[in-house]
């Protein structure tokens, strides 16, 4: 689905308390500061956090276990078929721009982030995000793999410790982060997911569409929703829709 969503997340916090954030460092290399964040949100109550919290533990941890014969030979079939290390270091940033790393199965060539600004006239997206659906980097086995989502399965870890959630806006990389809005900003006041609203909703290529997809999920978060979500994502990457 391609639906435009027509929540005015402006509109529906509308009145409510100004939250200042502190100035933090994004990365130990960078030391990017966060600017501050004044934006209204809508809070989860304490046992909303909990249940989505509980839900995250149980989940991740089973399916950890139950994904990890897959992961093996994904890695086995990364180490055959290219030279490099199996997994891909991921630093991004989280909830309240704080910087967190995570792994994801390396799907691509070595130096694969260096050659990001010579491809940058493919790029397919809208705003400080990078994305190429054909990207030259990527290599077979890695087209394989994230076609089926399967280089995602290391981010569980991540959902498990905490730094993510199952559902939620994605993470961002500090380089995108130094450009966005302070509006834009308001993605990252929950934390962050595996799987959003802009998965299942037809990968829109306009930036600003997917975050107000994102702040549509922040302020009509269910545990109804989620599941939704969760469902629709499971079928996607059952159908090889990942990509």
């Amino acid at each position: 689905m391609n639906d435009v969503p027509t929540t005015d997340s402006a509109a529906q916090v509308r009145g409510a308390r100004m939250e200042p954030d502190r100035s933090r460092r994004l990365g130990a290399d960078s030391r990017l500061a966060v600017d501050r964040m004044t934006v209204p949100r809508r809070r989860m109550r304490p046992f909303q956090r909990a249940l989505k919290r509980g839900m995250d533990i149980i989940v991740s941890a089973a399916s950890l276990i139950a994904l990890f014969p897959t992961m093996i030979l994904t890695a086995v079939a990364i180490k055959l078929t290219s030279s490099g290390p199996i997994f891909y270091r991921w630093d991004v940033i989280g909830r309240n721009g704080m910087p967190f790393s995570g792994y994801k199965f390396r799907t691509m060539v070595v130096g694969a982030d260096e050659m990001k600004k010579s491809l940058s006239h493919l790029n397919e997206m809208t705003g400080p995000v990078f994305k190429i659906t054909r990207d030259p980097r990527v290599t077979p086995v890695g087209r394989f793999i994230r076609k089926f989502s399967i280089d995602e399965f290391p981010q569980l870890w991540s959902v498990l410790k905490g730094d993510m959630s199952l559902v939620g806006p994605r993470p961002v990389g500090p380089d995108e982060w130094a450009h966005f809005e302070e509006w834009q900003r308001r993605k990252l006041s929950v934390t962050p997911g595996m799987i959003c609203l802009w998965h299942v909703n037809g990968k829109p290529k306009d930036f600003e569409q997917w975050i107000q997809m994102d702040l549509e999920y922040i302020d009509n978060w269910s545990l109804w929703l989620d599941l939704k979500i969760l469902a629709k994502g499971a079928l996607y990457i059952l159908l090889g829709k990942s990509c």
